[in-house]
C-alpha cells in the first residue's frame, strides 16, 4: 500500500480535538495520502477519541467499524487512557495507538500500520511539541481552530484531562499570532481560540494570565474576521473579567463566553475542587451581562456527582434559573479511572438519568425565553455553515445561530431580520 491511500478521520470531543484532526489531515495530505469523508471509501480509519465523558462512545463506534468492515486498518488517536487502549485491543488487537501529545508523528503511525507493524506512540515528546502552525485540512474552510495551550492548571476531582494531557503548557504567543495571520490569509473569517482552559493561558510561564494580551495582539491583525473565545475556568476568568469586558466590546470579538458552572451547590463545588463559589460565579455572569447586555453565555452542569443529594441538585436547578444561560451542556456523571471522584460513593444511574431529564426540560424553557429578546432583531450575520434543506446558518455578533434561505455562500455577510424563534436558533429573512 503506497501513497494516495485513502484515510477517513473520525473525531470525537471538543474543538481542540477537531483542531488535532485538521492538523493530522494536513500532515497526511502533505505526505500524499488522500483524506476522504466517507468511511466506506477508506482503507484506514483514524479514530480521534475523547474520553473525558467515558469510553462508551468510542468503543461502540469501534465495534461497529470492526463488525461492518473487519479488514479496515485502525489507528486509535487522541485523548487516550490505558483502559481505553485495553478495551480497544480486546475488540481488535491489530491496531496502532497514538496519543494527543504525538499527533506530529501521525504519518509514521499510518505508514507502520499499512505495513502491518502495529505501534503505540504514547507519552510526552519534547514537552508537547506545540501543536501549532501545522498544515491543516479544515473541517470548515471559514473557521480556524487555534489551540493556545495544552493541559490544565486545575485539578478538578472528576476530570481526566490533567491525567491525559498533563499540566498546563502554553504555546508561544508569536506562534499563535502567526497561525492566526496565516489563517486569515487563507480566507478564514472566524478564529476559534481554544484550550482546556483559555483563561489560564500563560500561567505556566510566569504565574500571570496572558489571555488579554494575546487577544489584543490577535485583534490587531488586519483583516475582516471575528474571534470566538473558548471555555475557561470561572476562577481564572474572575481575575481578568474587567480586561475581558473591554476586549469583548471590540467589533471583531463575538460577544460570547463559555463559563462552566458544573454545580449550583457550594459543598459539591468544593468536593469537585473547582475553586470558586456559586455567589462568585453569579457575580461574574452579572458583571459580563451588565457591561455587555445580550452577551451569549454558555455553561456546563454535571448531573449526579458522587454524594449529590436531591437538595444539592435543586441548588443547581435554582442557579440555572438565576443565571438563565443561553446554552447549557449537560453531562451525566461518569467516573473516570484515576480521578478522585471515581473512588467516592457513586449515585445510582437511574437517579442521574432522572436529574438529567429534569434539568433538560427546565432549560428548554429558559433557552426559549433567552431567544425572545431576538424577535424582530435586524442586523448583520456572517454565513459560516451550510444548513439542512437548502438553508444556511449564520452568526450574529453575539454568536447566535440564525437560519436563512437565499442565494448566499459561505463567508458572506448579510443583513437579516428575525421572523421566528425556537429554543435553539433564530429564523430570519434577508432584508
Amino acid at each position: 500500500m503506497g501513497k494516495m491511500t485513502k484515510i477517513n478521520i473520525q473525531t470525537f470531543g471538543c474543538s481542540s480535538n477537531i483542531s488535532d484532526s485538521e492538523a493530522m489531515a494536513g500532515l497526511l495530505r502533505d505526505a500524499e495520502f488522500e483524506i476522504v469523508n466517507n468511511l466506506e471509501d477508506s482503507y484506514i480509519v483514524i479514530i480521534n477519541s475523547c474520553t473525558v465523558k467515558g469510553n462508551s462512545n468510542i468503543i461502540r463506534n469501534m465495534r461497529r467499524i470492526v463488525k461492518n468492515h473487519p479488514y479496515k486498518k485502525i489507528v486509535l488517536a487522541g485523548c487516550i487512557t490505558p483502559d481505553l487502549i485495553s478495551d480497544a485491543k480486546n475488540i481488535k488487537e491489530s491496531i496502532s495507538v497514538i496519543d494527543t501529545h504525538n499527533i506530529k508523528n501521525i504519518v509514521s503511525a499510518v505508514e507502520e500500520t499499512l505495513n502491518d507493524n502495529y505501534i503505540d506512540i504514547l507519552g510526552k515528546q519534547d514537552i508537547e511539541e506545540k501543536k501549532i502552525n501545522l498544515p491543516k485540512i479544515r473541517k470548515n474552510p471559514l473557521i480556524s481552530i487555534i489551540p493556545i495551550s495544552s493541559g490544565c492548571m486545575s485539578s478538578c476531582s472528576y476530570c481526566s484531562v490533567r491525567l491525559i494531557k498533563g499540566k498546563l503548557f502554553s504555546y508561544p504567543m508569536e506562534s499563535i499570532v502567526e497561525e492566526a495571520r496565516q489563517s486569515i490569509k487563507q480566507g478564514c473569517r472566524e478564529l476559534w481560540i481554544t484550550s482546556q482552559d483559555t483563561a489560564a493561558y500563560g500561567m505556566d510561564m510566569d504565574g500571570k494570565q496572558h489571555l488579554p494580551e494575546l487577544l489584543r495582539k490577535l485583534l490587531d491583525i488586519e483583516g475582516n474576521f471575528m474571534i470566538r473565545l473558548g471555555m475557561g475556568n470561572p476562577k481564572h476568568f474572575i481575575t481578568i473579567a474587567d480586561e475581558l469586558i473591554e476586549i469583548l466590546k471590540n467589533r471583531k470579538m463575538f460577544k460570547f463566553m463559555h463559563i462552566p458552572l458544573q454545580s449550583g451547590n457550594d459543598d459539591i463545588l468544593k468536593t469537585m475542587n473547582r475553586g470558586y463559589t456559586v455567589k462568585e460565579f453569579i457575580n461574574l455572569i452579572d458583571k459580563f451581562r451588565s457591561a455587555i447586555p445580550n452577551i451569549t453565555i454558555s455553561t456546563d452542569i454535571i448531573c449526579g456527582f458522587p454524594g449529590e443529594t436531591d437538595e444539592q441538585f435543586r441548588d443547581s436547578l435554582n442557579t440555572i434559573d438565576k443565571i438563565k444561560p443561553d446554552a447549557l451542556n449537560r453531562s451525566r456523571f461518569q467516573p473516570r479511572p484515576g480521578t478522585a471522584a471515581a473512588s467516592m460513593e457513586q449515585i445510582q444511574g437511574g437517579v442521574i438519568k432522572d436529574r438529567s431529564r429534569e434539568i433538560t426540560s427546565r432549560f428548554d424553557w429558559i433557552a426559549f425565553d433567552c431567544n425572545r429578546k431576538w424577535k424582530k432583531w435586524t442586523g448583520n450575520i456572517i454565513i459560516d455553515e451550510k444548513g439542512k434543506d437548502e438553508t444556511w446558518i449564520g452568526r450574529n455578533a453575539y454568536y447566535k445561530p440564525v437560519i436563512i434561505e437565499g442565494d448566499v455562500k459561505l463567508g458572506d455577510v448579510v443583513k437579516v431580520s428575525v421572523k421566528q424563534i425556537t429554543k435553539h436558533y433564530l429564523m430570519a429573512e434577508i432584508v
